[in-house]
């Protein structure tokens, strides 16, 4: 068995995989962040600063912080990976073969280093310094992106989840992140620290078109004991869910997966932007959306990979039941409902906990902080007004590898 196991959303996190963004960052502008799913440009310097603030924090708390551009350039040291991943990434229908193949000549004579940087951070026609004969960079401006930025690589947890001893790499929903699987498909694959080690790859190892199974991390809450809580959102659909329930009953690894539907909107992107675990009997919900309504289904299945859903009445039962304890107890977003409304905006219920009842989060959710502090969770406050401009709190910037069960 490997050591590579996330038993949990609470149990004490060992190692977790974090993304420092900068080039991405750089090549934001207000004219094309909407298409790169972000709502505004930031400051790059400051959330580069925020985010090494976040690192240190988890550092202090006893976690080891892996940095996905390092890991991503011992990757590209490794021949065969650089070979799949150029390919991968920069392919014949993508550019045609005349500029793929200029492009890959180029970035193949680059530094490892210099290469990640490019291959999460993009690259301009203006920045090429060959002269293709294909009519590809004739029909471009120099501002246009060859190879586009992948900001949203700063929100790890999404790209891949591990889920007890084994990881799901997401077919992503949106285009302007399906680059980004790629990248954790040759760490894992090849990268000296997964290399030859024996986890399960749930689901979306291949380059597989997947159509509509799409799932993404921001939806999958590991709670422990057996069970695991998805979202169906926006980004991760009931055809996703069921595929990585299967291969999770499949392998053994979980007993029952619950699924809810969230409303497929910008501001609960993923269920984690509305629903949080801090300590076993203790969720952190946003009320308007985590209603007593929402459908709610609970999957169990056999080592066939069959899967059996039925619908429960209340999903605050299923997963009392499953966690085995008697009461949730649901901490709301605080302050009014205007103040709610922003502080969820600004990722109040996107805590990460690093150990039960301690969770990192945004310091500027004052009035959510303020009622958790009082149900006795300890918040460790990080600053966000950079980094939170991405929509994304403390879970969305992390993807844990290792932490214990409860």
């Amino acid at each position: 068995m490997s050591n590579f196991y996330v038993g949990s959303e609470i149990g004490q996190l060992r190692r977790v995989l974090i993304h420092r963004p900068e080039r991405a960052l750089n090549n934001l502008t207000p004219s094309n962040c909407q298409d790169l799913l972000f709502d505004d440009v930031l400051s790059v310097e400051k959330a580069g600063k925020e985010h090494d603030v976040f690192a240190n924090t988890l550092r202090q708390q006893g976690v080891e912080v892996l940095l996905l551009q390092n890991m991503l350039s011992e990757t590209l040291a490794i021949p065969e990976a650089k070979d799949w991943l150029l390919s991968t990434q920069i392919s014949n229908y993508r550019f045609g073969d005349t500029f793929a193949n200029d492009i890959r000549c180029f970035l193949a004579d680059l530094p490892h280093a210099e290469l990640a940087s490019i291959l999460l951070g993009g690259l301009s026609y203006a920045e090429l310094p060959l002269q293709s004969s294909s009519i590809m960079q004739k029909m471009h401006s120099p501002c246009d992106f060859i190879i586009k930025p992948l900001p949203n690589h700063l929100f790890t947890r999404d790209t891949s989840c591990w889920v007890y001893g084994g990881v799901s790499i997401n077919p992503m929903a949106k285009e302007a992140r399906q680059r980004e699987t790629n990248h954790l498909r040759a760490i894992y694959r090849w990268h000296p620290t997964f290399a030859g080690q024996d986890f399960i790859k749930y689901f979306g190892d291949d380059q597989n078109a997947y159509d509509k199974s799409t799932i993404e991390g921001g939806d999958v809450l590991v709670i422990g004991k057996g069970s695991v809580l998805i979202g169906m959102s926006e980004r991760t659909t009931p055809q996703g869910v069921e595929a990585l329930a299967a291969s999770l009953f499949k392998h053994g690894q979980a007993k029952q997966v619950i699924a809810m539907e969230l409303p497929k909107h910008r501001s609960c992107m993923h269920l984690d932007t509305v629903m949080t675990h801090m300590r076993e009997d203790t969720f952190s919900v946003y009320p308007e959306v985590i209603r007593k309504d929402v459908q709610c289904w609970s999957l169990t299945g056999d080592a066939y990979g069959n899967v059996k859903a039925k619908e429960e009445s209340y999903f605050v039962h299923a997963i009392e039941k499953a966690l085995g304890v008697d009461q949730l107890n649901l901490i709301t977003t605080g302050g009014d409902n205007f103040e709610a409304e922003r502080e969820q905006w600004n990722d109040a219920n996107n805590v990460l906990t690093v150990s039960p009842g301690v969770v990192i989060g945004y310091e500027r959710n004052t009035y959510t902080n303020e009622k958790y502090d009082k149900a006795g969770i300890t918040v460790l406050p990080i600053p966000g007004d950079e980094l939170g401009r991405g929509r994304g709190g403390a879970r969305c910037m992390s993807c844990p590898i290792e932490r214990d069960g409860i």
